[in-house]
């Protein structure tokens, strides 16, 4: 009997073992559990404790092994909406309508445009810009094996440009997840997209430069620069390390043209994971807000306001009953810290302030006339972009 116990213990701490490595390494095995919470495939860490690309990407002198391993996961998008033509003058004429009647309609035409997603489960959820699917009617997405499917838009969030789609599909190749924070300026990097109807072509290139923003693409900007060749139809594909991890979404060029002129940049996978898990839980993007309008500080508003050091953010306005008018912010004042942390400049507040959750309270130093003021504000919750008109 004490023989067959041990056998028994000694199977179920194998299979127990066994489950965690899949669960952990290859979680994509493992049947799916109905909720509102999404597994992505993670790139397991190196032996440094950090992650990276695979040893073995470019000791060969190719990164076909890296396409090989992230092109399956990379998704066509087309898009169709209606567009109706303002009614023409003739057809209030009443002599026109006489011979045609009143119920002439406007000339409605259908407008197409291309982009691309990066599948991001195997139950099929796919990320990709927000711009390729706003306002779109229809969406059909290209799956790397030649099926088409329509897709759904489960949520976006055009603070970030990015935006998660559903098919209906089972065991499809989801990426894995690389890390954008070990990225370093001139690592290499691959696109992968649809330009110009030219499904899956993949393009190198390195990292140009990290953290970019002001650039005025989105309310948060913290983009990859790269110049692997990024051209209309690539927006919302991949960018992959060296090994075939994504780490960022391409967003858009820098172009006098319209083609690529070496300057592209990506919403970092870090940025992008945290949209994705928010959008798939809630439906939507969480952010916290104050009600103000910010500046820079030029060297003359720093002596002007006799900060002693060009750094923070200048309070160029307040909404008036909004969370900061109600904690006596007034504009002119200058926020130098946030919850303990220094204020670098407008973007770091602004990202500092959308962090927070919505409904908590916020401590803050201000300069005002030179002098140190201590303010808490009640955090709100950032309104949804107005969206454009056409």
């Amino acid at each position: 009997m004490y023989r067959l116990w041990l056998i028994f213990a000694q199977a179920a701490t194998i299979a127990v073992a066994a489950l965690f490595v899949v669960s952990t390494f290859r979680p994509e095995w493992l049947p799916s559990r109905p909720g509102s919470q999404i597994a992505v495939v993670q790139q397991a860490p190196t032996q440094a404790g950090t992650t990276g690309p695979l040893p073995t990407a470019a000791s060969v002198g190719s990164y076909h092994e890296a396409v090989r391993r992230a092109t399956p996961s990379v998704v066509n998008i087309s898009t169709s909406k209606e567009i109706r033509s303002p009614r023409h003058p003739l057809l209030n004429d009443p002599i026109f309508r006489r011979f045609f009647g009143d119920q002439l309609p406007d000339e409605a035409q259908r407008a197409t445009s291309l982009g691309s997603g990066v599948i991001v489960s195997t139950g099929g959820y796919i990320l990709t810009n927000h711009h390729v699917v706003e306002a779109a009617d229809e969406i059909e997405v290209g799956l790397h094996d030649g099926r088409k499917l329509l897709a759904k838009v489960v949520g976006n969030d055009p603070d970030t440009d990015l935006a998660v789609l559903r098919v209906t599909a089972d065991n499809l190749p989801a990426i894995t997840f690389g890390s954008s924070d070990a990225l370093r300026v001139g690592d290499v990097v691959l696109a992968i997209g649809n330009p110009f109807y030219l499904g899956h072509t993949v393009t190198s290139g390195i990292v140009s430069a990290l953290g970019r923003s002001g650039l005025g693409i989105s309310t948060f900007e913290n983009l990859i620069q790269t110049d692997a060749a990024i051209n209309p139809g690539n927006s919302g594909g991949a960018l992959v390390d060296a090994g075939g991890n994504l780490v960022g979404i391409n967003t858009a060029i820098y172009s006098r043209t319209g083609g690529s002129m070496g300057i592209g940049f990506a919403i970092p996978v870090s940025t992008a994971k945290v949209v994705l898990e928010q959008i798939i839980k809630t439906g939507g993007v969480a952010r916290g807000w104050i009600g103000v309008e910010l500046q820079e500080i030029s060297p003359a508003l720093a002596e002007s306001f006799k900060l002693g050091a060009q750094r923070g953010a200048l309070i160029a306005g307040v909404l008036r009953g909004g969370p900061a008018d109600k904690a006596g912010i007034k504009p002119g004042d200058v926020v130098v810290e946030i919850q303990g942390k220094p204020v670098a400049d407008p973007t770091a507040m602004l990202n500092m302030i959308a962090a927070l959750a919505p409904g908590s309270p916020a401590k803050m130093k201000l300069k005002r006339q030179g002098q140190d003021v201590d303010a808490t504000t009640n955090v709100g919750r950032r309104p949804k972009p107005q969206p454009r008109s056409e």
